[in-house]
């Protein structure tokens, strides 16, 4: 379970204070997927940084009670300027797991060959999204965040052995994803949410959030 309790956050921009949440209250139960709708530049990645815990509310409670994965998408997931195998070895100490595993998962999983061994800044955009789900799908969690959808990669062999592996994992595990596109969301979740003005509104289902994130679009 992930719960917010009237949490607060909000950033100075320079000219104005920009609310990302206000007060806002909601829990996320294990075994329930959910998405996330929000334009661009309301705070998405915010949100789910801090369901991970890598950013803390300026006033209220996060509670969780489950494993919970770092943020995954096309905002990275890696250290430029470290290996793939720094990076996994990093990840693995991170969440107290056995390095020379992750390390060896990974580039079974990767298949970069001597680019593992170099700085992820000399990677393509196809090598490094093979890289964070790698590390991604390395790691046992009850709960995976997503945010703007799963790296896309051109790569048969590596989307093969990646797609079984995470239908494995979504048999058990609960996925959060955020994103300003209705679309990314219908592969992954059961309910879903809004986020406007500070506050996340729940749905039962993607369509009614639709509605209003249509709504609030044209207002």
């Amino acid at each position: 379970m992930i719960e917010f309790d009237t949490v607060s956050k909000s950033f100075w921009t320079g000219t104005q204070r920009k609310v990302i949440l206000d007060r806002a209250s909601f829990r996320v139960e294990q075994g329930n997927s959910l998405g996330i709708l929000a334009p661009n530049g309301t705070g998405k990645t915010t949100v789910i940084n801090m369901m991970a815990g890598l950013e803390k509310p300026d006033e209220g409670d996060i509670r969780r009670t489950s494993r919970i994965s770092f943020p995954l998408g096309f905002m990275g997931g890696v250290i430029n300027r470290l290996s793939g195998n720094e990076n996994a070895r990093f990840i693995a100490r991170l969440y107290g797991l056995d390095p020379d595993y992750l390390e060896a998962f990974c580039r079974w999983l990767c298949n970069l060959g001597e680019y593992f061994d170099m700085p992820v800044g000399t990677y393509s955009a196809g090598m490094r999204a093979r890289l964070s789900f790698a590390l991604l799908l390395a790691l046992d969690f009850d709960f995976y965040l997503i945010d703007e959808g799963m790296p896309s990669t051109t790569d048969v062999e590596f989307n093969r052995k990646a797609g079984q592996l995470l239908r494995q994992r979504l048999e058990s595990a609960t996925i959060i994803v955020v994103s300003h596109q209705p679309e990314v969301l219908e592969k992954f979740c059961r309910s879903a949410a809004v986020l406007m003005k500070g506050q996340l509104h729940m749905f039962e289902s993607l369509e009614e959030a639709k509605r209003l994130y249509d709504y609030e679009l044209k207002a």
